[in-house]
């Protein structure tokens, strides 16, 4: 895979969809933008425009189209999980084919749902570090100074994998494949769910968060480790307060910023799972419990 040009379709052309698309576009490959017929239209004529300090600042053409019509190599699923059900309408299992189906989600209860819709050996979970964001139509701002990727999937072929994640460090992401998934979901689930639920909270930025609310970010780290650690995740609240204390003060989560924009939350798909699975483990999240609810109270 990682030795030829590929075809790949990428669901959701926006922060994280659209820079995946961009790099892969310049890398040589071609690229099928799937999205609503008003954007697929601007994507047709304008392509992909990347604002990047790590990758630079280019333009890339892409296909684009309302639904997945051809065989492709891998299909990258980068929409938010509140827009997820809808959005799959626009790759029909007969479509997808044998090409494998990537999911840029948040959360650690979407491969599930994705194996029960499509063939459980193609479905292969992706976590990605990094913060980027459409500003319009096909217009990406990447902000930071890093791009990674954790590529992983229980039962698809490791030689996939091994090379769909040399087509995508090639294209700029450092990526690597992990074997254990549940541990790749829940490292990310243990740093994003205290960093977005406190932020959209309280309407601050990190730096704010971790200085006036010290407390609750400290019981909300420990509390998601004991979790991630009951599921058969890792568990290292030490770390966790550290990388928070580590990024720039004014560093915002991507629930904050659809908070901000009136935009809906996905706050079942990371609270909501939170909670399912301190339940289930018989795990006391008395904290979390409470910044959910109190954070649903304000959607509703």
């Amino acid at each position: 895979m990682a030795n030829k040009a590929l075809t790949v379709a990428v669901l959701g052309p926006g922060g994280i969809g659209g820079l995946l698309a961009g790099l892969l576009s310049r890398t040589g490959h071609r690229v099928i933008c799937l999205a609503g017929e008003t954007t697929a239209a601007t994507l047709r004529t304008d392509g992909i425009r990347v604002r990047s300090g790590l990758f630079g600042d280019f333009t890339a053409r892409v296909d684009a189209d309302t639904a997945l019509r051809e065989p492709v190599d891998a299909c990258l699923v980068a929409v938010k999980h509140t827009s997820l059900d809808a959005a799959l309408d626009r790759v029909p299992p007969t479509a997808l084919g044998d090409a494998l189906l990537v999911p840029f989600l948040n959360g650690v209860e979407h491969p599930a749902i994705l194996r029960a819709r499509y063939r459980p050996d193609l479905i292969a979970p992706a976590v990605i570090r990094v913060e980027s964001t459409r500003v319009a139509a096909g217009v990406i701002e990447h902000g930071s100074p890093f791009a990674e990727i954790d590529l992983t999937g229980e039962g698809v072929d490791r030689d996939r994998l091994d090379s769909l994640a040399q087509t995508l460090d090639t294209a700029g992401p450092a990526t690597r494949v992990l074997d254990d998934e549940t541990a790749a979901l829940w490292a990310k689930m243990s740093f994003l769910a205290p960093f977005a639920l406190l932020t959209t909270r309280y309407g601050l930025p990190l730096g704010d968060v971790r200085t006036r609310h010290r407390d609750e970010l400290t019981a909300l780290v420990a509390e998601t480790a004991a979790v991630s650690r009951a599921s058969g995740g890792p568990a290292d609240p030490a770390q966790a307060l550290a990388r928070y204390d580590a990024f720039p003060p004014r560093t915002k989560s991507s629930m904050q910023r659809d908070a901000e924009a009136g935009r809906p939350l996905e706050l079942d798909a990371i609270g909501g799972a939170l909670l399912r699975a301190a339940e289930r483990h018989g795990v006391s999240v008395p904290v979390t419990a409470r910044v959910v609810r109190e954070l649903a109270d304000t959607v509703h």
